[in-house]
This record gives structure tokens, C-alpha cells and sequence, in this order.
């Protein structure tokens, strides 16, 4: 037979194992007659029974299985389940005579008294033993299902802030101007209620001072090409301020400057491309266009009192329905106009002579435009019938795109749900399981099925876009 040091000298393959093997190894039989035997070298006699004193190794290894005993055990009780004692056993396991695990049935009176000197002659080993932990009636709060990503992952670069819908959290250098033009989106002005702080000078404040202003644009909406194109003209015209200028007189010549720049980029140039695309109208043409464009309105109210006679084609889509506008304010001219959406764009094309479009910027490899342009473009394309874009040279942009991914608008998706019908399956799509909408506002339509491009500087092709923007920056 082996000796009880050889027996807890085996090594067990995990903590649990061995720190069952070892509470084996403890004193199971009659005190008294172990107390009767001599006692062996590495054991001394604690209370009459003999208790094995362990070795530094085997303490460690005792403790270490101590410890994942009580990861299993805390486990097992968060899971819900009973807790286990790795050294006793479920409910009912307990020691028999022989100290090997017994069955599930009550104790007889024999066990219980020998667990009871087991308990008294292994106190020292088993005091620090993990304990069966009973189940928890505790009621379970249940875990709150996380949030779905309803970002669409192709456009996940497009997400950005939240729209600014209110002037909470507003820095305290934005002029209350601004504050309005960035919930309005209208026209702002800064220059003539600033004044330059003491030891500053105002090309170098201002500067910064405009930028405060800009950063709050920003979070509303994601500034355009020509906004972009104005505010850096601004800054320059505002570094190549004498310092030695007085204020006063500087703030207004910034202001003079700034009326003349929106009269000469924005008034008289819509004026000088209206009349430019006028004269490519003819009497008897039926003329398409999409959405609404200020500067293809004006065209057509051009032409039409000019006294010719043609028909409008308005082509709208989902959700913002902007042709309705323009098709109302035609009509009220006395004007022919059809209003189509755009899956009858195949029927009408048909009797389609010319396509007018507006751009919201326009580049050398095609047109940014509202979603919906590049359809009607190539609708345009396949049915052999001209597309004209009218744009003022500040949208024009020396920015190189080739797809609608990379730099776009992403508008809220509320936008697309039907109001007014609370029975639409999309009234509750963010409970929806993966379901995600999307709402661009922009698509880019390729330069080769555009034919030409009337700016205030003349007609061109779309490879000449990078001319006009350098006649545009030098004058």
C-alpha cells in the first residue's frame, strides 16, 4: 500500500482535482484509532488525531486550487445554478466510511458520527476550504438589450455629429447672428458689431475670431463647395488688411468688399447665365429638369418672357419633393409644366428636347448634385438627349471625386417616413431589428453624360472646369 506522502505528492492535472485529491488524503477513519499510532516523520498530533503539516509546494498548490474552486463556484451561482463544493459534492455526497464519495441517499448514523470527528481532526486543513454556497432566490434583473448600430457600415465614415437643431451648448464667442444662420441657414453678418480686442491686431483676431463662427455652421451642417470657396476668399481679404488701418475704416471696407464679392459671384452672375442659357431654348422644346435650382428657374422664367413657347418637364423624388415648389411657382407664370416622379422618368424622356440641371458643385470628373440627378442624366444619356448644367463658378471646385461614397451628406432619416401615417412600417424602424436606413442627399454624375456647363465666364465642357476656376481666383 502506498503512504499517505506518496498519495499527496501526485500532482493532479487541474486545482479542482487536486484539491479533492488532498481533502481525500485528510483523516476520514476513527480518531481513536489513529491517535493509538505512533506518529510518522512531517505529521504532529494536533487535539489527539494526527494532522498532516504540508509543505510549502503543496500550501500553494492547495491555495491556488482553493481559489478556482471559488471561481467555479461564483460562475455556477451567477448562471443560476447551485453552488458546487469541490471537496464535499452536491447535496447528499458526502463521505462515506471507506472516504470515497457515497451515494445521494440520507446518511446513516455511523457517517454522520464519523463526519463529525472528520470534521473535528481535519479543522486546521479544512478551515479555509470553500463552503456550498446555497442558490440565490434573488430575483435576476435582466441585462438591457443593447442598442443596434443602425449606421449604415458602407457609409460609416458619413456619420458624423448629430444635426444642431438648438443653440444649447453654443460656444460663448459665436455672434448671435450666427447662432441664427446656422439654425436658418440664411445670410450673417459679423464684421460691423466686432471689435478688436486690445493688443491685437484685426487681420490676425478676426481671422480667429471667424472661425469660432464657422466651427458652429459646421455642427449644423456640413458647410458646401461655395461656402467653403467664400470663407477662404474672406480670410484672405482679411489678412491683406493694413494694420495701420483704423478699425472703423477697415470693418467697412471688409463689408464694402464682401457686398461686392455676393453681387459679382452670386446676383449678376445668376443673371449672366440665365441669359447665356436662354438662347439654348428654342420655341416648340420640352425642357426637363430636376428637383429645384434657383438658377434653372430663373432660366426658364427668362425664356419664356423672352416669348417662347415650351413645355416643362419637373422630375421630383423623396423626401424633401422640392420640384413641387418649382413646378407651383411655373404654373402660377402661367407656364405648361408636368410634374413626374422619378420612376416615370422612362415615359417622359421620351418627349423630353433638352435637360436642364442645377449643380451644388461642380468638378472636371462630373456633377455633385441633389440624389436623383445622375439618374435623370443618364436617362438622359441613353435617350440621345442633350444635359446642360447651369453653375455659378464659386461651386466650381478643383476636388476630384469618382463615386458618391467617399465625400457625401447623410440627412436624418426621420426624413424618409411619410408623415401623417402612423401605420407605416417605418413609423417604428429603430425597434426594427436590422433594419437601417439611408439618406443621402448627394450623387455625383459622371463628366460624360453632361454636355456642357454654363458659368457666368461662358459655355464650357466639364474637362474645362480647372480654366474657369483660375480666371475666377485672379480677378
Amino acid at each position: 500500500m502506498p503512504s499517505e506522502n506518496d498519495e499527496v505528492e501526485k500532482k493532479a492535472p487541474n486545482g479542482e482535482q487536486k484539491l479533492a485529491s488532498m481533502a481525500e488524503q485528510l483523516p476520514a477513519t476513527n480518531g481513536t484509532a489513529k491517535a493509538a499510532q505512533k506518529p510518522e516523520r512531517g505529521e504532529k498530533l494536533v487535539d489527539g488525531p494526527k494532522q498532516k503539516e504540508l509543505s510549502g509546494k503543496e500550501k500553494k498548490d492547495l491555495a491556488k486550487a482553493q481559489k478556482a474552486a471559488k471561481r467555479a463556484a461564483e460562475k455556477q451561482r451567477q448562471q443560476g445554478q447551485p453552488a458546487v463544493d469541490l471537496v464535499v459534492g452536491n447535496k447528499g455526497d458526502l463521505p462515506t466510511d471507506s472516504g470515497k464519495r457515497g451515494s445521494s441517499g440520507p446518511a446513516t448514523p455511523a457517517s454522520k458520527s464519523q463526519h463529525k470527528r472528520t470534521g473535528s481532526t481535519s479543522a486546521g486543513a479544512q478551515s479555509s476550504l470553500p463552503h456550498r454556497q446555497a442558490p440565490s432566490h434573488a430575483p435576476s434583473v435582466p441585462a438591457e438589450p443593447e442598442k443596434e448600430n443602425k449606421n449604415v457600415a458602407l457609409f460609416d465614415h458619413l456619420y458624423g455629429h448629430a444635426r444642431r437643431t438648438t443653440v444649447a451648448g453654443a460656444g460663448k464667442d459665436v455672434h448671435p447672428a450666427v447662432l441664427a444662420l446656422g439654425l436658418q441657414m440664411r445670410n450673417y453678418i459679423v464684421i460691423e458689431s466686432y471689435t478688436t480686442p486690445l493688443r491685437n491686431s484685426l487681420p490676425r483676431h478676426l481671422t480667429t475670431h471667424l472661425s469660432s463662427q464657422i466651427d458652429y455652421l459646421v455642427s449644423c451642417r456640413p458647410i458646401s463647395i461655395s461656402m467653403g470657396n467664400a470663407i477662404r476668399w474672406l480670410k484672405v481679404e482679411i489678412s491683406n488688411v493694413d494694420v495701420s488701418t483704423p478699425e472703423a475704416q477697415a470693418k467697412s471696407d471688409i463689408c464694402d468688399t464682401i457686398d461686392t464679392y455676393v453681387r459679382e459671384k452670386v446676383t449678376v452672375a445668376d443673371q449672366v447665365i440665365a441669359n447665356k442659357a436662354n438662347h439654348k431654348i428654342e420655341s416648340g422644346d420640352v425642357i426637363m429638369t430636376f428637383a429645384k435650382s434657383s438658377i434653372v428657374q430663373q432660366t426658364l422664367v427668362e425664356a419664356f418672357r423672352s416669348g417662347k413657347k415650351f413645355r416643362v418637364i419637373v422630375v421630383d423624388s423623396r423626401p424633401l419633393f422640392e420640384g413641387k415648389n418649382l413646378a407651383r411657382a411655373l404654373t402660377d407664370l402661367g407656364m405648361e409644366v408636368q410634374y413626374s416622379l422619378t420612376h416615370g422618368i422612362s415615359h417622359v424622356i421620351r418627349q423630353t428636347t433638352k435637360v436642364f440641371l442645377g449643380a451644388h458643385a461642380m468638378m472636371s470628373t462630373g456633377l455633385y448634385s441633389r440624389v436623383g440627378t445622375a439618374l435623370v442624366a443618364m436617362s438622359a444619356k441613353e435617350a440621345n438627349v442633350p444635359v446642360i448644367v447651369c453653375c455659378e463658378s464659386v461651386k466650381l471646385t478643383e476636388r476630384v471625386a469618382l463615386d458618391s461614397f467617399v465625400h457625401n451628406e447623410i440627412a436624418p432619416a426621420q426624413e424618409l417616413i411619410i408623415q401623417g401615417k402612423t401605420s407605416s412600417e417605418l413609423s417604428k424602424w429603430e425597434e426594427v431589428p436590422n433594419l437601417q436606413l439611408l439618406n443621402l442627399m448627394y450623387d455625383l454624375t459622371p463628366a460624360e453624360y453632361i454636355n456642357m456647363v454654363v458659368t457666368e465666364y461662358g459655355i464650357i465642357p466639364p474637362s474645362s472646369v480647372p480654366v474657369i476656376i483660375r480666371l475666377s481666383t485672379n480677378t
